[in-house]
């Protein structure tokens, strides 16, 4: 006949094996929410800095401004130096044409630089997507092998109580007395 010691101890199988599972499925949700608020702010990051214009960031503007400076400066100097020694309003424009060719080369230098910040951006983008992908990959596979294990708890424990249960003690009687 089955003990009452044998039930207990099946019950309390069963009953670890489920409470164990719900515990992990409550830290495996806890785990997802998680990866998901990363997964947004990275998202609201990368939205927010490859989508800025290069032009307005405060070193970008530093750099015009300063080119800018120094083009005006060069322009004074050489209207200067040819109204004092007489040079000629060929001079004049020669200067202030290269000038403007220095100040297209910084416009270009910037673009050129707001496009690897992009590239950058991009990249770290997708690395950290990358890993949240997996690490959401990885907990749906630990989902999946804790309920398989949750099941398998529940089914050595009721293997057990029907193992334990004598059974085949009494159906061996059935027949030997039947």
């Amino acid at each position: 006949m089955l003990g009452l010691g044998s039930l207990i101890g099946g019950a309390m199988k069963i009953g670890g094996s489920i409470f164990g599972g719900y515990k992990a499925s409550q830290a495996m949700k806890e785990v997802k929410k998680n990866l998901d608020q990363q997964k947004r702010e990275n998202q609201d990051w990368y939205d927010r800095r490859y989508n800025e214009d290069a032009t307005q960031r405060a070193d970008a503007q530093r750099v015009w401004q300063m080119t800018q400076d120094a083009i005006r400066e060069r322009n004074r100097q050489a209207a200067g130096t040819a109204a004092v020694m007489g040079g000629t309003e060929e001079g004049v424009a020669a200067t202030k044409a290269a000038n403007a060719s220095a100040l297209a080369d910084t416009a270009a230098q910037i673009a050129v630089a707001g496009a690897n910040r992009k590239d950058n951006i991009e990249n770290q983008y997708m690395t950290k997507k990358d890993s949240i992908n997996k690490q959401l990959n990885d907990l749906q596979k630990q989902k999946a092998n804790n309920i398989i294990s949750a099941v398998n708890g529940v089914s050595s424990a009721a293997s057990d109580i029907a193992g334990n249960s004598g059974l085949d003690d009494i159906q061996l009687w059935k027949r030997n007395n039947g």
